[in-house]
């Protein structure tokens, strides 16, 4: 589908998507939440979390999407490449995927940009620089991959790409371990005035975990991801995104982290990640900013 008739047939879409926003029904889906395990004791006993069906506006809007399996390169800076001055200016390429942004809207298909462990940059137009300036002298880390309008990863082979570059000189701050799986968070973040409210991530690295499991010698195959809200846990065995509902109102933190089959972190501060989320509470605000506000999602920040 080309990126002309996406703007046409986009915010139709998504207008649908608000307008029918209270009325969102839920679907029946296959529980892929795993209860804590005996030796996570941190475990409340009684979980306020429950996976949900996304909205089906999404899973329609999902469908269309489908057929594109998009292709992200960063062609600057160079892997290793080490960098004189200060500030870089990232050049990003994409292809099997028209990215762009709404007018109205603000929202469409685009990039997420991570740089190190700080909030993401999205990215709707590829010919806009991309500049970071005042980095740190050391090693950096660069993490791009392809989004849904709604801000769901894909998850397709070459949607994502990284690259590590220094100023100046090569440091051993953020420098993710090549034979270790690379754990990027990418919801929730900002604010929200409804539930459901994605959980999704991007895995790097990672075997698959069927058939790693046939491997004894894999230390990593039995792996999962560690979901901690709020202090209440539960454990992902599918890369796959979730829809939770459950949230408080006001303030909660997401932590993900993870694990190999003994419970154990097998990888630095790269796959473990905290995120403020604001949830208000209200299914009217989610459609007023959706509609009104320049940018739906405030970002409130990422800690590596």
């Amino acid at each position: 589908m080309s990126q002309i008739v996406w703007r046409k047939i986009l915010p139709r879409l998504l207008l649908g998507c608000l307008i029918g926003v209270i009325s969102w029904g839920l679907v029946g889906c296959s529980d892929r939440i795993e209860s804590s395990t005996p030796s996570d004791t941190s475990t409340q006993s009684q979980s306020t979390l429950s996976e949900a069906a996304p909205p089906r506006i999404l899973q329609q809007l999902h469908a269309e999407l489908d057929d594109y399996q998009p292709q992200v390169e960063i062609t600057t800076p160079q892997p290793d490449q080490v960098l004189t001055e200060t500030t870089v200016e990232v050049q990003l390429d994409v292809t099997d995927l028209p990215i762009f942004q709404d007018e109205n809207l603000q929202l469409g298909p685009h990039l997420d940009v991570i740089l190190d462990n700080h909030p993401p940059q999205e990215v709707y137009n590829l010919e806009d620089p991309l500049v970071f300036s005042n980095l740190e002298p050391g090693t950096h880390t660069l993490r791009v991959f392809a989004s849904r309008p709604w801000h769901e990863s894909f998850k397709n082979e070459g949607a994502y790409a990284q690259t590590t570059f220094h100023i100046f000189t090569p440091s051993r701050d953020n420098h993710p371990e090549p034979q270790f799986p690379l754990l990027t968070y990418n919801s929730p973040q900002g604010e929200y005035g409804a539930e459901p409210i994605l959980l999704d991530f991007y895995l790097t690295n990672a075997p698959l975990r069927l058939t790693a499991q046939e491997n004894t010698d894999n230390p990593i195959g039995d792996w999962r991801v560690k979901v901690t809200v709020n202090g209440e846990s539960f454990y992902l065995d599918q890369w796959q995104p979730i829809y939770l509902t459950g949230f408080q109102e006001g303030t909660n933190w997401v932590q993900l982290d993870f694990l190999d089959y003994q419970c154990v972190h097998v990888c630095d501060r790269f796959c473990r990640h905290g995120h403020d989320v604001r949830h208000l509470g209200s299914w009217y605000l989610a459609l007023l900013s959706a509609i009104f506000s320049a940018d739906p999602r405030h970002e409130l920040g990422a800690f590596g």
